[in-house]
């Protein structure tokens, strides 16, 4: 990106969405409130998207079952803005008078996005748009199956001609304050499996005339830790998380079988097809040498979340214009996120906005606990973050 970026006409434009957005922040922050006490799981959504579209007081459509989005701007291309809806089935523990109290939690920062978008949008109303800006509130980010594909199959990216998506998250493992881009993989691609140990059960004081599925499972749960430090470049993120096992019923009976479930992370394809053929190979031959039998199921998930290159490179100069600084080193996680399908059919930007302190790493208070509550300033970071990414896109569009 040349000097010449961003002209004076974005750097005015910036100005004007900061300006709106910081007009309707104390609304946003009301929002993300009510939003907050009352989340919903993935799948049933309604009341959320409800109470937004009832907020943003304009026209919307329903995409995906209960997600929805809304157009602003000029006819012809546009950029989107997707915010997620889904809340986590956790407990809160956050202590805040407007806590939920219902069993599920926003635990991962989607009601400070959803807010943010909010007040995006409300900002883009009082602004004369380069370009159409789309606002998409996605269900179901946070489940299987997960939403971002069934938008995209609505074909809605086409008929609304979007040219890139952008998205911003919350994380506590980037410094408060600051935001990260990064070009290429930010995510990681994210496939469960389960591996089921079929043997012959019994009395557990007669293993000899049985086929002890537990430790066949044990030595298969055992190796598949291994098979990343074996199989995969050193130099490639890549690992196999065990979630969950389960055998048997009681103390002297040796089950019939026997069963885990877990995850495979990889930011290389290659990686990818590599691991997935080398669990079902390691599962049925470590369960065949010792006369069980192995049943292996893969279920691919979201594919690696990789950020557009041109996107940005247009995106940093202007988050620096809007005052928010960016990480030396972008931040990178082998966590997922259905963001990464959008990018499968246009070019795409997430952002990372730093919400983290120093902090015991081994006990801290991020993503997924029911701790974690990201400050009502972040609303305000979020929103600016999302109208440079939209400004980003449409300068690629060649509207600016």
């Amino acid at each position: 990106m040349t000097s010449a970026w961003p002209t004076p006409a974005a750097a005015a434009l910036i100005e004007q969405f900061i300006s709106g957005i910081d007009a309707a922040l104390p609304q946003a922050q009301a929002l993300r409130r009510a939003i907050h006490s009352d989340p919903c799981v993935g799948g049933f959504e309604q009341p959320t998207a409800d109470l937004l579209r009832a907020a943003l007081g304009r026209g919307t459509t329903p995409v995906a079952d209960t997600g929805f989005f809304t157009r602003l701007g000029p006819a012809g291309p546009c950029v989107a803005v997707r915010s997620e809806l889904d809340a986590l089935p956790i407990r809160e523990k956050t202590g805040v008078d407007w806590a939920s109290g219902n069993g599920a939690m926003h635990a991962c920062g989607h009601d400070v996005h959803m807010a943010a978008v909010w007040a995006l949008l409300k900002a883009a109303e009082t602004i004369e748009l380069p370009i159409g800006l789309l606002g998409i509130y996605q269900p179901r980010e946070e489940c299987q199956p997960s939403g971002a594909p069934d938008v995209l199959r609505t074909g809605l990216l086409t008929d609304q001609d979007v040219r890139c998506v952008i998205g911003a998250h919350v994380q506590p493992r980037v410094p408060a304050g600051l935001i990260s881009s990064g070009i290429g993989g930010v995510n990681a691609a994210a496939d469960a499996f389960d591996i089921v140990v079929r043997g012959h059960g019994g009395h557990g004081a007669y293993p000899h005339v049985t086929i002890d599925p537990v430790p066949i499972l044990a030595s298969i749960a055992s190796g598949l830790y291994e098979l990343v430090g074996r199989l995969i470049d050193p130099t490639h993120a890549a690992l196999i998380s065990i979630g969950r096992l389960e055998a048997g019923a009681t103390h002297n009976i040796i089950p019939d079988s026997a069963m885990l479930q877990g995850i495979i992370r990889t930011m290389h394809e290659g990686d990818r097809k590599v691991l997935h053929a080398e669990v079902r190979r390691f599962a049925e031959h470590t369960a065949a040498a010792r006369g069980a039998v192995a049943e292996v199921s893969l279920l691919r998930g979201d594919p690696v979340l990789a950020n557009d290159h041109d996107l940005v490179v247009a995106l940093d100069p202007l988050l620096h214009a809007a005052g928010l600084p960016v990480a030396e080193e972008p931040f990178r996680s082998l966590g997922a996120d259905d963001f990464s399908h959008f990018g499968q059919h246009v070019p795409i930007a997430m952002m990372f906005v730093g919400t983290g302190e120093e902090a015991d790493t081994r006990h801290d208070v991020g993503l997924h606990h029911s701790r974690y509550l990201p400050g009502e300033h972040t609303i305000r970071t979020v929103a600016v973050a999302l109208a440079s990414g939209y400004l980003a896109g449409a300068h690629l569009a060649g509207a600016m």
